[in-house]
């Protein structure tokens, strides 16, 4: 099966607020994007900062993704409520998004989303259940071309 390159595209945090989150990452060195992102569907406003290394499938470097809740009843706010700041998911970029959710379903993968809705940044994402990653929620997405 070829689902195209598969890498870590970033790791998301749960923050309260995502001016106070921030302080560590810039004190850290990673660079900050050039602008928030509201993702309405998702109820959450997204931050993210970029390492410094590039990998070898399109030089384009991991990422920390920084989510606050727009509110409470939102999953990032109930996240938040039950757990408490910290990484609330991995990340991974794949080539074909809709090829790999087939694939993982077909073998007994449970999946919260079995078709591709629209992420941050435009790319299309996917969530697959904690319960078949060992308790990680995990992220797959495809960049749109």
């Amino acid at each position: 099966m070829d689902f195209g390159p598969i890498r870590i595209d970033h790791i998301g945090i749960a923050a309260h607020h995502l001016e106070e989150s921030s302080t560590f990452w810039r004190l850290l060195g990673l660079t900050e994007g050039n602008q928030d992102e509201t993702v309405g569907d998702q109820g959450v406003t997204t931050r993210f900062f970029t390492t410094s290394g590039l990998n070898e499938i399109d030089d384009s470097p991991a990422k920390v993704e920084l989510l606050e809740p727009t509110g409470d009843d939102t999953p990032i706010g109930r996240f938040l409520h039950k757990r408490g700041p910290g990484i609330q998911q991995l990340c991974f970029s794949v080539g074909n998004l809709t090829g790999l959710l087939s694939y993982l379903k077909e073998n007994g993968v449970r999946l919260i989303d079995e078709t591709p809705r629209a992420g941050a940044g435009g790319h299309l994402i996917a969530f697959v259940h904690p319960a078949s990653t060992g308790g990680v929620l995990v992220e797959l997405s495809q960049r749109n071309s």
